[in-house]
């Protein structure tokens, strides 16, 4: 039971992660695959200063990833579990149409 309870608070704060509708519309985004933040923000209306703030909060998550090709940053979804997530959220709320 003890060992229970501290899985569910560490996927607590994994979901925290991702709970917000910046960072939902970021990582949508990113399940199509890897974008450099120039393409992001481009994508989502997001502000390059809270664009910032959200992919820090993602990566100090360990939800996304980030290569650097010159002066570019590429971002991707990198945990596995956060793939999952998104790829089900992405099919029913963002790809099928559905009755919410």
């Amino acid at each position: 039971m003890k060992e229970m309870r501290k899985k569910a608070a560490r996927v607590s704060g994994f979901l925290k992660g991702m709970a917000s509708p910046q960072r939902l519309l970021i990582l949508c985004h990113l399940s199509d695959g890897e974008k450099s933040v120039t393409e992001l923000i481009e994508a989502t209306g997001i502000a390059q200063t809270s664009m910032s703030q959200h992919l820090s909060k993602l990566k100090e998550e360990n939800i996304i990833s980030f290569r650097r090709e010159h002066r570019t940053l590429y971002y991707s979804i990198s945990h596995e579990a956060a793939k999952r997530v998104m790829d089900v959220l992405y099919n029913y709320f963002c790809k099928e149409k559905h009755n919410d």
